[in-house]
């Protein structure tokens, strides 16, 4: 039997739960339904490597919205099934529960999968990736019988996982291929400020290593085995090296993309009528001069979601929304604004000693990007900064006794005229 709806949305994350919200915000009265692999209502990721696995927040406490909101907005949610095949022609999708769901519009929010080690035991029990509460349930399932954690990755995800069970007393091992953490998404100097946060915590940070193998004891994983011999024990490991983008139905269906669905700045595919947001989505984004990207990141999430709300509701209005992020470690509170990638010079602003300052990044003058650490007010006031593409002097910049709202800049680039 195949039940249809006038907008089928696939993923039941941050963008699909926003795409409805969006939708029925506008005055849409059509029917929607949201279609999520998980067995739960949309809920709040972010929380996961932070105050759910500390426990500081239950399960209900990150939910998007209680199951009354949804109802009370005729939003229906089918749990538990994951959509395998898009047929584009007929308009439908097909999940692997064998359902069939003919739709008007398709928004595909299917987000991504974590990314799995390719190595020796990988599978291991013991062996985690951290994406949803389901994974984390499991994590704190086991905590009570680790005394060691190894973390393979050091992005925001590891970092913060590193944190909270630093702060849980376990010993804690991270582990990056790369020469400094928060490598793909930061400068130097912050990378360098981190590593030292976080061994001051307890923590060993191990960079410039290679997995070879998870080792294994009676079927359990028993640490992590390096590719020079050394083996680094722990009775749980963390993987953390980013997801896989969730988009080969769409792709199989004919949608243009690779590392992600390529979408136009409306949100919507080379298919007819489908649409897709958050981090599957491969846009053109114009704080990243222009060049196709995926942001995995709430804002993004959320703000394709409207914009595709407002196509479908015929209020055309294109996706140029500043990224930002945020990552909470200890007691420090990173906040992003701008994307740093091409930068050619980093400005320190404050003393990083006092862990309250901010990095700000520049391209050929002109500010792309802040880093603030316990910087609140540079990070609302910089985003004008970075959405001016304004072109300011590093002596100016730097200079503490000039809020970034009282900046001059010295000129203003032709292409923001």
């Amino acid at each position: 039997m195949k039940a249809h709806f006038d907008v089928v949305i696939v993923g039941a994350g941050h963008g699909g739960a926003q795409a409805a919200i969006s939708l029925r915000q506008k005055k849409f009265e059509g029917t929607i339904a949201i279609i999520g692999e998980e067995p739960k209502l949309p809920y709040e990721r972010p929380p996961l490597s932070k105050d759910y696995l500390s426990g500081e927040k239950a399960f209900e406490r990150i939910l998007i919205r209680p199951a009354d909101f949804w109802r009370e907005r005729n939003v229906v949610i089918l749990t538990g099934q994951r959509v395998v095949t898009v047929d584009a022609d007929a308009r439908t999708v097909t999940t692997d529960a064998a359902e069939r769901f003919s739709y008007g519009r398709l928004i595909w929010a299917a987000g991504g999968h974590a990314r799995k080690l390719s190595c020796e035991g990988y599978d291991l029990p013991g062996v985690h990736s951290l994406r949803t509460s389901t994974d984390v349930d499991k994590m704190i399932g086991e905590l009570a019988t680790t005394t060691r954690v190894a973390i393979i990755g050091g992005g925001y995800i590891g970092l913060e996982t590193a944190a909270v069970l630093a702060k849980m007393g376990k010993q804690v091992t991270v582990l990056e291929a790369q020469d400094r953490v928060l490598a793909r998404v930061a400068g130097e100097a912050l990378s360098r400020f981190y590593e030292a946060e976080h061994r001051a915590h307890g923590v060993e940070v191990r960079l410039g290593v290679q997995v070879e193998r998870i080792d294994t004891s009676n079927g359990r994983a028993a640490g992590v085995r390096l590719s020079n011999g050394e083996l680094i024990a722990a009775q749980m490991v963390i993987v953390g090296i980013g997801i896989v983008p969730a988009v080969a139905p769409l792709l199989a269906a004919g949608a243009s993309g690779g590392n992600g669905v390529a979408v136009d700045d409306h949100g919507r595919t080379s298919l007819s009528d489908v649409f897709a947001i958050g981090d599957c989505a491969l846009h053109s984004n114009i704080y990243a001069d222009g060049l196709p990207i995926r942001l995995e990141s709430v804002q993004n999430a959320n703000d394709l979601a409207n914009t595709v709300a407002h196509a479908i509701t015929g209020d055309l209005k294109p996706y140029n929304a500043v990224p930002w992020f945020w990552s909470n470690q200890y007691d420090l509170r990173l906040q992003t604004i701008g994307l740093s990638a091409g930068y050619d010079t980093a400005v320190t602003r404050g003393d990083i000693a006092s862990r309250s300052f901010s990095i700000v990044y520049l391209r050929q003058g002109h500010v792309v990007a802040l880093d603030c650490v316990n910087a609140t007010k540079d990070y609302v006031q910089g985003k004008a900064l970075v959405t001016g593409r304004v072109r300011v002097s590093a002596e100016v910049i730097s200079d503490t006794d000039i809020a970034l709202k009282d900046i001059q800049p010295l000129s203003v680039s032709s292409t923001d005229q």
